[in-house]
């Protein structure tokens, strides 16, 4: 292999899927395509009033080609044949059905159009409910707390709930699925042809930190357990996994067809899959107590800490602590905001609706609105105008997930204009981000370094500032437009021997700092009393909506 000496990063986004090629000896950045979802762009498949969100495999699959042909057609010649390995990120919690050899349910012809034989997608709330009882059952003392590795709170954006609510609302889907999946363990079997349920390698980014395994479980949780929250579930425990690989491994090698379809060679390994901002994380270069925000439509915040320093700590309100979840050899914790950028995408929809619907050229208008109202927005001093909002549009994830939670604004007057209230949703999103880091220091974790990375990181200077403001501490900007599939990339070069271990293929490849954004001390004080505004509004929020519930 002396003359293979680069490897392509595959990160499976929200929207698309984007193929990186890298210079596995220093992180050139060789070349780069984007393919978008086609049905996924078209709506299919999803009801956003409902909370469904699906996405077919077809459009993984047949995304994935375009996205490695145009790499391949802007890179230099020959490239093809440099390709060492192949690594592998996806969106997650993003669980599918599948048949005893593998295949995705939507593959089928007879379930090639029903919601429920596709993936899951992160952003679905239908398991709700599901996640509920996931709670009640874990917390009752009848069984060991299964969540406690989990934040000790299940989300319905996760494994268990997602397939449980499939499970009991489709009886086609339930007698066809022999096994679930996480899409990041899917694609890489599919390209390894490593497809058999019963043999599949699982990551452990995927299992820790949303399908509560954990080896002091001996696994995933038990049948007793699973058949007490449903006898529906009686028997998949069996029929998914046991053992769970860290992203160092290999899935095994490129098939002879894969190979053909994708333009490159067969042989080469395949390292283990895991989830997106988990990838980013190892893409940031970053280390022990560095908190890598992945901003995107949501975000992910991924922090790693020493064993030592976690020692039997168990983390409250976050997304897991998961051994070897980023790195091997750290703990790997993960938390996050259930929407980011989603929130200024729906304010952006709210006040463009009359532009595209009455006016002509209203479309083009509508894409320029967001870079308008952030012009504006700029100029409107922090806590002047009186706007506070709270960011739980989709949902909160981090701190205690709950999905039932919404947004709001309040303090709304006469002499409230739309960047006012753009601003307003800005500082939402940066106090959210602020709960998240007191949720780890408060609970003994520090966090020493922030790093930002991802579109809403490269892209905005203003929420970037207010973010730092918020925080009051500096956010360093990755390098790299795309750390994402970078990360990937990088445990693509472990896995075909090109590094040593995952440290070694961030220090060699890794693109550094491109800027930083630092506090503004004169504005800190008026943050720090906004956040307590936002901290009681969340809180009579949180108590009116739940009360409701009960």
């Amino acid at each position: 292999m002396a003359n293979k000496d680069c490897v392509l990063g595959l990160d499976f986004g929200t929207d698309s899927v984007r193929a990186l090629i890298v210079d596995a000896g220093d992180g050139t950045e060789i070349a780069t395509h984007v393919a978008e979802y086609p049905r996924w762009k078209t709506g299919a498949f999803c009801d956003p009033a409902a909370q469904q969100f699906r996405q077919h495999p077809r459009d993984h699959l047949e995304a994935m080609e375009q996205a490695v042909a145009g790499a391949l057609a802007v890179a230099p010649a020959g490239i093809a044949t440099r390709i060492a390995g192949i690594g592998v990120d996806t969106t997650g919690s993003t669980p599918g059905p599948v048949d005893e050899t593998g295949t995705a349910l939507a593959l089928r012809d007879d379930l090639a159009d029903n919601p429920n034989a596709m993936f899951v997608l992160w952003k679905d709330h239908t398991a709700v409910d599901e996640a509920d009882e996931i709670n009640r059952l874990a917390h009752g003392g009848s069984f060991t707390d299964f969540t406690k590795y989990v934040g000790g709170i299940y989300s319905s954006e996760w494994f268990w709930a997602k397939a449980l609510h499939v499970i009991r609302h489709d009886e086609a889907v339930r007698n066809a699925a022999f096994s679930w999946v996480e899409h990041c363990d899917w694609v890489t079997a599919v390209l390894a042809g490593a497809e058999n349920p019963l043999t599949m390698p699982r990551s452990r980014c995927a299992a820790g930190h949303k399908a509560m395994w954990n080896a002091e479980f001996d696994g995933l949780p038990s049948e007793a357990f699973l058949t007490a929250l449903d006898p529906l579930l009686s028997g998949l425990r069996g029929r998914l996994y046991h053992d769970t690989l860290t992203s160092d491994h290999t899935v095994g090698g490129l098939t002879a067809e894969w190979a053909r379809r994708l333009g490159i060679e067969a042989g080469i390994p395949i390292a283990v899959g895991a989830f997106d901002a988990h990838m980013g994380g190892i893409g940031s270069g970053f280390g022990a107590n560095t908190l890598a925000k992945v901003m995107g439509t949501s975000t992910c915040d991924m922090l790693m800490a020493p064993y030592d320093q976690v020692g039997d700590t168990l983390i409250k309100g976050i997304c897991g602590q998961v051994d070897g979840s980023i790195v091997p050899g750290m703990v790997g914790m993960e938390a996050g905001q259930s929407a980011f950028g989603d929130v200024y995408a729906w304010y952006r929809d709210l006040l463009a609706w009359p532009l595209r619907r009455l006016a002509d050229g209203g479309e083009a208008a509508a894409d320029g609105l967001l870079d308008a109202l952030g012009e504006a927005a700029a100029c409107v001093p922090p806590g002047k105008s009186g706007e506070i909002a709270v960011d739980w549009l989709n949902g909160r994830r981090t701190p205690g997930a709950n999905q039932r939670l919404r947004g709001a604004i309040a303090g709304l007057h006469l002499g409230s204009d739309a960047p006012s209230v753009y601003r307003a949703l800005i500082e939402s999103t940066a106090f959210g981000a602020r709960a998240i880091v007191d949720c780890f220091v408060e609970q003994g974790v520090p966090v020493n370094d922030v790093v930002g990375l991802g579109g809403i990181a490269k892209r905005s200077p203003l929420i970037m500032q207010i973010s730092a403001d918020v925080l009051n501490r500096p956010i360093g900007i990755v390098g790299s437009d795309q750390a994402c599939a970078l990360g990937a990339a990088m445990c693509a070069a472990v896995a075909a021997g090109l590094h040593a271990d995952v440290p070694a293929a961030q220090a060699a490849m890794s693109s550094g700092i491109a800027t930083t954004y630092e506090p503004n001390a004169g504005v800190v004080p008026i943050y720090d009393d906004l956040y307590g505004r936002y901290r009681e509004l969340g809180g009579a929020i949180e108590t009116m909506i739940m009360d409701r519930k009960g």
